[in-house]
């Protein structure tokens, strides 16, 4: 698990100040791309990319894709904002295509898009949980695939991964959220080795609870995790932006207790941590 302390990993074409190979003050603004970007932890990576000097591609499926952009613009970016359902697969080569249509090498990806459910895994309709999956996973690896691709080519970028502390433990009451937050885990710090000696970096950022609508649209209102104070996503953005670009292979953001928390997780026996998991987030447990 890692931490604020852990060491930068960095390939041939990172840098240990956080820049990005091509930012440079004199040279054009380089041009990264996110998605899951209308709302929570996606928005504000924007935010944070669009202050560092980066013009934005930015992705999501509801219409307040727009209202970012247009924030995105008034902060100085040049943004296109792609409307896309990443959990179909042309959807995604679609986005693809937008990002090549700019002209210009993508820099940076933070590969963000994502959505979870709660309950009881017998109870949940199996399309629900299929889309956890098409979205979380097969959109990920579909994109990274086009992502990772091209920067290999150039020998230089930088790839965030969404994952989260959930990756860490047993998701009783969220069993294929948290698996597929353990598949993108395993997924970036693969990848990322692979590609260390290209110049091209892989960090996977991993999120405790966070204040986004994530609960809301989980049907998790009513438990304990949902109730709960949570993290600050701008916070949680500036921190993952910042491991991206400094070429560190993973970070847990947010605060000092959700730091706290994945530590302890590394010691505890998944059983234990399947037990810990079903008292926050069993529905009613709010009560």
């Amino acid at each position: 698990m890692s931490g604020p302390s852990d060491p930068t990993t960095t390939g041939p074409g990172a840098s240990v100040d956080g820049t990005v190979p091509g930012a440079g003050p004199t040279g054009p603004r380089p041009t990264a791309l996110v998605t899951g970007a209308s709302h929570g932890i996606g928005r504000e990576l924007a935010r944070s990319l669009a202050h560092r000097g980066f013009d934005l591609v930015v992705a999501a499926e509801d219409d307040a894709l727009e209202t970012v952009a247009d924030e995105l613009r008034a902060d100085g970016a040049a943004t296109t904002a792609v409307r896309v359902d990443l959990r179909r697969h042309e959807e995604v080569d679609r986005l693809w295509e937008a990002v090549r249509a700019t002209g210009r090498p993508l820099a940076a990806a933070a590969l963000n898009a994502g959505v979870g459910q709660g309950g009881a895994f017998v109870e949940i309709d199996v399309d629900d949980e299929q889309d956890v999956i098409d979205l979380n996973v097969t959109s990920t690896v579909r994109l990274a695939k086009h992502v990772l691709r091209d920067m290999v080519s150039r020998g230089e970028g930088r790839v965030l991964v969404t994952s989260s502390i959930a990756a860490t433990m047993p998701g009783t009451y969220q069993a294929v959220y948290n698996a597929s937050k353990s598949f993108l885990q395993s997924f970036a710090q693969a990848v990322g080795t692979e590609t260390a000696e290209s110049g091209v970096t892989v960090t996977a950022l991993m999120p405790g609870p966070t204040e986004t609508e994530f609960f809301h649209r989980a049907d998790m209102d009513d438990t304990r995790v949902g109730a709960s104070d949570k993290d600050d996503p701008a916070q949680v953005a500036e921190q993952g932006v910042e491991a991206m670009l400094s070429g560190r292979a993973k970070i847990v953001a947010g605060s000092v207790g959700t730091k706290a928390q994945a530590a302890t997780g590394t010691v505890l026996p998944d059983g234990v941590k399947a037990r810990m998991h079903r008292r926050m987030a069993e529905p009613g447990s709010a009560r």
